[in-house]
């Protein structure tokens, strides 16, 4: 609507995940030394939903950009922490699991929101704006419900892991765990795995890319969002599963697999012309996140002692941000000079030397590097 092209929506998105990362070290470092982290978690997610809706007044992408930033600052303050509570309620042996269930109902979520969109535009036809309004109305709703939530995870002993599920009392109870300051150091193969977790996402570029090339491929924006909620049942369905998988056979191996499924769709995607075999490649695409996101944290979570995991978090996800904005911009400047087809192969050639690297750097089952 605004007029952006391919290399602007590429500073967008990119600028807006680097915000997000770099806030993600600093509130992860925070929540190491705070005695809750439900605060950081409330505070994101207000940030977020207050910013969201204003894209509804937005008249040039410079706004929109503005708009975005503010938006992924909140999920930079409240991601690490929220990340280092779900450590916190899992057993080494759940991980998996459980991160992969948290990965599964973001994704539910990212379902509906779509599936919304999509009768509210054939209902009401370029109502883009009164859309991105009425994303208070959801905004509002979690950002109640974190008071729900159980302040913290009760801290474990440096170098253990809780054999059950810990949950400190309220404020008031008397039963909150002392603030301590960590002292552990982040183990070698976490900043190993985050070297090779760097090269695969330089090569990870905005999902906006691929939305992109579906609506020049259906000739409009009209049904995007129906196809963006497809993709999110499958990667709903695949998240559930991938995670249990990976407490099993090893995160390793559950990576790989994603990481691979990520080269295969962006090959298709670069030599794919029509609207049935990209709709195919995109709904593939969920393969990846589902076999990948969540597993990805629960092996940050197998290496970092108990009282780093915020910071381990942080940096996780700082090296996924930085990564993005980095592959977003050249992406987008790649598409412009060359033309798609070499950005989303560039894309998949990454891919395939990360995953190559994933077998050097980590063990093949996640017990053999578990330091927490």
């Amino acid at each position: 609507m605004l007029g952006a092209s391919a290399l602007s929506l590429g500073i967008i998105e990119g600028a807006a995940e680097a915000a997000n990362s770099l806030l993600k070290i600093i509130s992860g470092w925070i929540a190491d030394r705070s005695r809750g982290k439900r605060w950081l978690v409330l505070f994101g997610y207000a940030v977020s939903s207050t910013a969201r809706p204003f894209i509804a007044i937005a008249t040039t992408w410079m706004q929109v950009f503005s708009v975005r930033v503010l938006d992924r600052v909140g999920k930079g303050v409240r991601g690490a922490p929220r990340d280092a509570m779900l450590a916190g309620w899992a057993t080494p042996g759940t991980r998996g699991k459980i991160y992969g269930f948290h990965q599964g109902m973001d994704n539910l979520g990212a379902v509906v929101g779509p599936v919304l969109a999509t009768v509210f535009l054939i209902f009401y036809p370029g109502q883009y704006r009164t859309l991105f309004a009425l994303t208070i109305v959801p905004g509002a709703i979690a950002v109640a419900l974190i008071f729900f939530l159980p302040d913290d995870a009760a801290r474990v002993a440096p170098g253990t892991a809780p054999s059950t599920p810990h949950l400190a009392s309220a404020p008031g109870t008397g039963h909150a765990a002392p603030s301590t300051t960590p002292s552990e150091r982040l183990p070698r193969r976490f900043h190993l795995f985050m070297a090779v977790l760097a090269l695969f996402m330089l090569g990870n570029s905005t999902d906006a890319f691929l939305l992109l090339r579906l609506t020049d491929a259906a000739g409009g924006v009209r049904f995007i969002p129906l196809m963006w909620a497809a993709l999110h049942v499958v990667k709903t369905t695949v998240s559930l599963a991938g995670g249990s998988w990976s407490d099993r056979i090893g995160r390793r191996a559950v990576i790989a697999t994603g990481w691979m499924v990520y080269a295969v769709v962006y090959a298709g995607f670069a030599f794919s012309r029509t609207l049935p075999a990209l709709l195919a490649w995109f709904l593939v695409y969920g393969f990846y996140y589902g076999f990948a996101e969540g597993t990805e944290k629960a092996l940050v979570a197998d290496f970092a002692p108990a009282s780093r995991r915020g910071t381990a978090f942080g940096v996780y996800n700082a090296v996924s941000g930085l990564g993005a904005l980095t592959a977003s911009v050249v992406f987008g400047a790649i598409w412009k000079i060359y033309g798609a087809p070499a950005a989303f192969g560039v894309g998949s050639a990454l891919a395939l030397a990360a995953t190559a690297l994933l077998f050097v750097v980590v063990p093949r089952h996640a017990a053999e590097a578990r330091v927490a």
